[in-house]
């Protein structure tokens, strides 16, 4: 079972998430787009057990401190095959079209759809979700699933920006609308939802 505290960082108000398995304190964080003071302090009173950081996918937002975070508590950087390029091209990862200064990087390991890692004693199930970008992918586990910029309440990610594509987007939200059950869902910007609830109200969702 994992423990969840959200952090809102970068200008966008990115959902940086951290993980906390509960019986071994190991610990993950999704997403830093950009250094959290508060995070950190967190992570150091935990006993410093940062495991990983998982990328949901490539944009500047997400990844903007993911090296800096796992070079300072020596964790893996984890995330789809097809987001590692997004990190060391800025074209890719919207740095350079924000004039902003981006150090490349790679990722310690990258995931297939259906793969699975453990944090401590809970499995994190990976799932390529590729329509907002061509690297997208959620996070699932216990019963909550980390969704990026795939799914927002009531909406979901923007498909013109390098690499995004409509068809892909629509095939990605009828793939999470017939997992099975319900989830918390943590998208990568505004409020959380949940799978049901998306599934009823969400205009693609109701129409897949």
């Amino acid at each position: 079972m994992i423990n969840i505290k959200i952090y809102s960082v970068t200008e966008l108000a990115t959902n940086c998430c951290l993980l906390t398995d509960e019986k071994t304190g190991k610990m993950a964080v999704s997403d830093p787009g950009d250094k959290s003071d508060s995070l950190i302090a967190d992570i150091k009173a935990n006993g410093n057990k940062l495991e990983y950081v998982m990328l949901t996918h490539g944009h500047y937002d997400h990844i903007g401190f993911a090296k800096q975070l796992a070079q300072m508590f020596n964790a893996k950087i984890v995330c789809g095959k097809a987001t590692n390029e997004f990190l060391s091209k800025p074209e890719l990862n919207l740095s350079a079209k924000h004039g902003l200064e981006f150090e490349p990087f790679n990722a310690d390991v990258q995931l297939a759809n259906g793969d699975s890692f453990m944090l401590g004693e809970t499995k994190i199930k990976y799932i390529t979700t590729p329509g907002h970008t061509s690297g997208c992918g959620c996070y699932i586990f216990d019963e909550t699933i980390i969704c990026g910029d795939t799914l927002f309440r009531k909406s979901y990610g923007r498909t013109d920006l390098p690499t995004g594509n409509d068809e892909q987007m629509i095939q990605s939200l009828k793939k999470l609308k017939e997992l099975e059950g319900d989830y918390t869902c943590i998208p990568g910007h505004g409020p959380l939802t949940s799978l049901e609830y998306e599934r009823s109200n969400n205009y693609i969702m109701k129409r897949v």
